[in-house]
């Protein structure tokens, strides 16, 4: 019975041949391999250019794609279906997409498109945007993908991104730590100023250019509040806010500086 069964004869029903059929799914899956060979040819040339990789993320997946257009285009002309009337009715198809309200795929796509361009953030940058902060681990063409402390995955639209204000916390190679003590009123300011700056000084990851500073930031109820100001590299910031705030503790309690605590007197008349 199969000996006899004329693969060019069309099928019941799809007026297709399933030698058509069959030659439409190899295309399709050669195509496919030949897609990721290309686009891995692609990437390895960007590797060794000097964009950033989150722009090569964002090429590579944008190829990636136009490729699996291609190859689905001529898998369905291996069927004898015009391609033409599938490129027009694709067309309807995206018209009717955007006419529904879905037009957020498009503005996706270009937000990530501009992202990628301008570059206001790379991998492995940690950053804040729309109330979240994490470290970029991805960025892909519909969203960005962000790694939080506790190693959470943060999935962002690439819209809701490119349209808010965006703190990119690791751009710079260096940064200010600033570490807030107050100390108790009748303190010898100076003395307290000049401790606070040697001891930054004396920490073998705070920079001496730009020099560490302190600065009055306020005359508080309980106490005269001073701020420690340390520039560091951006690696060691975490290292060294976390060094100061204990250190300062120790040393004024080692000199005799008090740090107060919040108060409140009451006086009762009688």
């Amino acid at each position: 019975m199969v000996k006899d069964m004329d693969l060019t004869q069309p099928l019941p029903y799809i007026g297709i041949s399933l030698i058509k059929i069959i030659w439409s799914v190899v295309a399709f899956i050669v195509g496919w391999i030949v897609a990721k060979i290309i686009v891995s040819v692609f990437r390895k040339g960007l590797d060794k250019t000097t964009l950033p990789e989150i722009l090569k993320d964002f090429l590579s997946n944008a190829i990636y794609a136009l490729l699996l257009v291609a190859v689905l285009l001529i898998a369905v002309s291996l069927l004898g279906v015009n391609v033409g009337s599938v490129v027009i009715g694709l067309s309807a198809v995206i018209g009717l997409v955007l006419g529904f309200g879905l037009q957020d795929t498009m503005t996706n796509l270009a937000a990530g498109f501009w992202i990628a361009l301008m570059r206001p953030f790379d991998k492995e940058d940690v950053i804040t945007t729309n109330g979240l902060t994490g470290k970029v681990s991805n960025i892909g063409v519909m969203s960005t993908e962000l790694t939080t402390p506790d190693n959470k995955v943060i999935f962002i639209s690439n819209k809701d991104i490119w349209g808010s204000p965006i703190i990119n916390y690791t751009r710079q190679p260096i940064r200010r730590v600033d570490v807030n003590v107050g100390v108790a009123y009748g303190t010898k300011l100076d003395e307290a100023i000049q401790i606070a700056i040697d001891f930054m000084k004396n920490h073998p990851l705070v920079l001496n250019d730009p020099s560490p500073a302190v600065v009055i930031t306020e005359l508080a109820d309980s106490s005269i509040n001073l701020q420690l100001r340390a520039w560091v590299k951006t690696e060691d910031y975490w290292t060294v806010m976390n060094d100061l705030l204990k250190g300062i503790y120790e040393v004024y309690t080692e000199k005799g500086i008090e740090i107060p605590f919040p108060q409140l007197d009451v006086h009762l008349k009688q």
